[in-house]
């Protein structure tokens, strides 16, 4: 694949840092002493040990460039003993004392995190410096390059940041009271730029932990399949605050649609991570989990584990247990503590059930799943789906560029049924080959969806949150139709113009598209389109039923209420399916043959 050389960058402004809901002041060296049991406020957690808090530290970068960050470590541990847990991210230094953004507020229940399990001191998508001092570790908070009052502008991912990550890293090394061993840590963003950063390889890293992070802005977030999806970005880049400019992904991408060099510096090359790294998933998420599998994947060492959790990546970053393995992976590397770590099992996978508990902590050797075999659906016109294709070609059809909001309730999508007549275990990632025309214009935006229904016919969705902490936090039943609670099923997408696979990026379990060129097609032209559906695990008992679902709009649930109906629709007129005969439209399912079920999660996370 070729990419076309870019012109040069665009930027849009940033607001300001006193435009923040929290309280920002200009930055000023200090600092303080936390005492143990201090609280933010008495709805906080409080602090566990007496905590040395360094606020607006100082760091140039190679460039030049300076920038901040806040330092908490244990004030009572020994010079050169403490190890470093950075955590990047452009979002503030902390939830509430430099203006910092936290849209825990945001969603009803908070995701089943109560207020009083974090000290308020938290980066969002952090871990808790109140928490973590008390285990023996620095938590290290910056502001990157032109957020807040850090010099320079803002840059979405690529080299640039990247290698702000390692001076920042080489820094904190050498600093007295560090131990010369840094780890990177964190969610989202901050698990994006884990990628980026270790990639560069800095020599005091000693393992990353992305507890979820996409690797590809381009491919995973901006124009996945080929198609801008860009609402959230939007948003997104409207709470980042700083002095300066900060990259306009969106415009970019409005200006240079095709595969570019400034895409390509958007895309993570994880093939060159050393460090141990423990990668954490979910299924939830819209953003992060390809990104997350495919670091896994493409990490080239053994010393690498994988976690599949059932819940939300934000549920699950605040939890006990998430804490105390992170620890016993970081005290192996950054401490030397012979804890057995090594001895985890490599992958351990969730399964959802949606109408039950959960499967968790399913045990496999590897990622994807060595044992996996790929079980073949066919789309016939009467809306089933069935093992065997039907010779007699038939079609049906959609109108492609309907209204939709992303509320489960759109319409103009067609569905086809299959009903298991065994246990069946979907691990991994469908594939849909599908045949289609269209009536009108020169190109096609399809999406496709597996969904569950229960053994009446039900179609079911799956609550993120376990029901004893949308009890705790009192969440709203029903719970809002919104991404963050509820998951109704692995989607895959592709503009038929980008049908072309890329023979570099694609493999065995994952078609990867060309988007460095297009091929237009005709009104009326059959064109068949390899579609990958994102990483899933779904465990259906017998009488339960398959559905996949195809539509001319995105049908993942929005982010937020706000973003409902934001989704541009780029498609015009009618699109036709093709199946039958010489179109075998075809849904490909990776199980999992004779699959024992073990492990029940005990906390209900479904309705």
């Amino acid at each position: 694949m070729t990419t076309e050389r870019r012109g040069p960058s665009l930027w849009r402004s940033t607001v300001q840092p006193e435009s923040a809901d929290h309280s920002y002041r200009n930055p000023q060296k200090e600092t303080k002493v936390l005492a143990a049991g201090w609280k933010l406020t008495d709805a906080h957690a409080p602090f566990q040990v007496d905590t040395i808090w360094e606020k607006n530290v100082k760091i140039r970068m190679r460039d030049g460039c300076q920038i901040y960050v806040d330092i908490f470590r244990p004030h009572d541990a020994p010079a050169s003993t403490v190890p470093a847990l950075l955590a990047w991210s452009p979002y503030g230094k902390s939830a509430c004392h430099t203006g910092g953004f936290n849209p825990l507020d945001m969603i009803p229940g908070r995701v089943g995190v109560p207020q009083n399990r974090l000290s308020g001191f938290e980066k969002f998508e952090a871990p808790d410096p109140a928490e973590w001092t008390a285990r023996g570790y620095a938590i290290v908070n910056p502001d990157p390059r032109g957020t807040y009052d850090s010099e320079g502008d803002i840059h979405h991912f690529g080299a640039i940041e990247a290698n702000d990550g390692y001076d920042t890293i080489e820094y904190l090394a050498g600093l007295s009271w560090c131990n010369g061993s840094v780890a990177l840590v964190g969610n989202s963003w901050l698990g994006i730029a884990q990628w980026f950063i270790a990639a560069t390889q800095p020599p005091h890293l000693k393992c990353i932990a992305p507890l979820e992070g996409a690797g590809d802005l381009y491919r995973d977030i901006l124009c996945r399949g080929g198609i801008p999806q860009t609402p959230f970005w939007d948003f997104l880049s409207g709470v980042l605050r700083g002095r300066n400019r900060q990259e306009d992904v969106v415009g970019m991408l409005k200006k240079y649609p095709l595969m570019n060099e400034y895409w390509a510096d958007k895309r993570a090359d994880m093939t060159k991570i050393q460090v141990p790294a423990y990668v954490l998933a979910s299924y939830s998420t819209f953003l992060h989990t390809f990104g997350s599998f495919r670091g896994f994947t493409e990490i080239p060492h053994n010393k690498k584990w994988l976690r599949v959790h059932p819940t939300q990546e934000w549920h699950d970053l605040y939890q006990e247990s998430t804490n105390r393995e992170l620890q016993k992976f970081f005290d192996f590397y950054t401490k030397g503590i012979d804890n057995g770590w090594e001895e985890t099992p490599r992958a351990r996978l969730s399964l959802l059930r949606y109408n039950n508990e959960p499967l968790v902590n399913q045990i496999f050797p590897d990622w994807p799943i060595p044992s996996t075999s790929d079980r073949t659906l066919y789309l016939h016109g009467d809306n089933c789906l069935a093992e065997e294709s039907s010779d007699t070609p038939e079609t049906l059809s959609y109108i492609s560029d309907v209204p939709f909001r992303q509320t489960d309730a759109d319409s103009e999508e067609l569905s086809f049924t299959h009903t298991f007549k065994d246990p069946c275990a979907l691990v991994g990632s469908s594939r849909a080959v599908l045949y289609l025309s269209c009536e009108e214009g020169t190109d096609m935006d399809v999406f496709v969806q597996i969904r569950k229904a229960d053994v009446n016919g039900k179609v079911l969705r799956n609550i993120n949150i376990p029901a004893g902490d949308r009890r705790i936090c009192n969440m709203p039943e029903p719970v809002d139709l919104i991404n963050p609670l509820v998951y109704l099923g692995p989607t895959g997408c592709l503009r038929a113009s980008h049908r072309a696979l890329d023979p570099k990026l694609s493999n065995d379990w994952w078609p990867e598209h060309d988007y460095s060129t297009k091929q237009p097609i005709r009104p009326g032209e059959v064109v068949k389109l390899d579609i990958g559906l994102w990483q899933t695990g779904i465990y259906f008992e017998p009488g339960e039923k398959l559905i996949v679902k195809v539509a001319g709009h995105n049908m993942t649930l929005a982010e937020f209420p706000d973003l409902q109906g934001a989704m541009v629709n780029y498609n015009r007129g009618r699109h036709v399916l093709h199946v039958g005969g010489p179109c075998p439209s075809r849904l490909i399912i990776p199980t999992i043959p004779d699959f024992e079920t073990k492990n029940v999660m005990p906390a209900s996370s479904t309705h």
